[in-house]
């Protein structure tokens, strides 16, 4: 048997109170509505809960022992009430932030101190993945924000443009390129591209790129932007990496940035999100902080 919750709000009201007139005042229902409500309560659970006498209603011992789990269960939603009304006001909480490498390690971190120095209250944690990775943790609903380099085809995500990114190619501070301006695309041809893992968004952006352009180079593959970048200033090959990526080397002169003439390389960043899910205060805060 399933309880009327709203019933059993007449009935515990009317138990605190003492009186059925009381209890209206209380809800702010006539009370004529409270006693019908009460009556079809009696009904409903199969028993009087309520004795009337000439100082008011007293429960009976049936009323007694339901009014203890109907005070419980107001507790506990009052508890529910009160939380929600704290994470509301940001005041406290946590948020799960999923993001593909290059983002994560790169570009999210300023939205991340923005974020946390407005609401100081909010536990923050993210959580790094490929972009595959991260459309499954948002799909199990184990995040609550999703940054991927690149589009995802799922039809249980929908995909909304956030930022663009500009990709370029970099070589060792030693390659017969380090000193050019630009070089022709074609001349990729001849050379050892380092690429990310299968899954990589960045991967994807530059192979079909490349491939609308003619060009097949040989390809070395490595599982991070790091290791791509440390291989790269060891000779090993070049590269086209996020320019966000890259400020660190050219800085200290390891590596070299060479644009492509005939080949420019940009891509979108995208949130995944899906649809019909409620996203909580906090999520909606940060999303308005990584879209301004």
């Amino acid at each position: 048997m399933a309880l009327n919750l709203h019933l059993l709000r007449l009935f515990a009201t009317v138990v605190r109170t003492g009186s059925f007139s009381r209890a209206a005042e209380a809800l702010r229902i006539s009370q004529p509505a409270v006693s019908k409500g009460v009556r079809d309560f009696e009904l409903q659970v199969g028993c009087r809960l309520l004795d009337r006498t000439s100082r008011g209603v007293v429960p009976t011992r049936e009323g007694k022992a339901l009014v203890r789990h109907a005070e419980s269960l107001f507790a506990a939603e009052r508890a529910a009430e009160d939380e929600l009304l704290a994470l509301r006001s940001l005041d406290s909480g946590s948020l799960r932030i999923g993001a593909s490498t290059t983002i994560a390690t790169y570009m999210v971190a300023d939205y991340l101190g923005l974020f946390h120095r407005q609401f100081p209250g909010i536990e923050l944690h993210l959580v790094i993945a490929n972009t595959r990775g991260v459309a499954d943790l948002m799909l199990a609903h184990e995040i609550d924000i999703a940054l991927v380099e690149g589009p995802v085809e799922d039809k249980e995500l929908r995909c909304e443009a956030w930022r663009t990114d500009v990709m370029g190619l970099i070589v060792g501070a030693q390659h017969r390129w380090a000193s050019a301006r630009s070089i022709d695309g074609v001349a990729l041809k001849e050379e050892t591209l380092i690429v990310r893992e299968p899954g990589s968004g960045s991967r994807e952006v530059v192979a079909q790129a490349l491939i609308d352009a003619g060009i097949e180079p040989k390809t070395l593959e490595i599982g991070s932007t790091e290791a791509i970048k440390q291989a790269v200033a060891a000779g090993l090959g070049v590269s086209i990496v996020s320019t966000a990526t890259v400020g660190d080397q050219l800085k200290l002169g390891r590596l070299k940035s060479v644009a492509i003439r005939d080949l420019a390389i940009e891509r979108t960043l995208w949130q995944l999100k899906v649809p019909d899910r409620i996203d909580s205060p906090a999520a909606r805060a940060f999303e308005k902080i990584i879209r301004q």
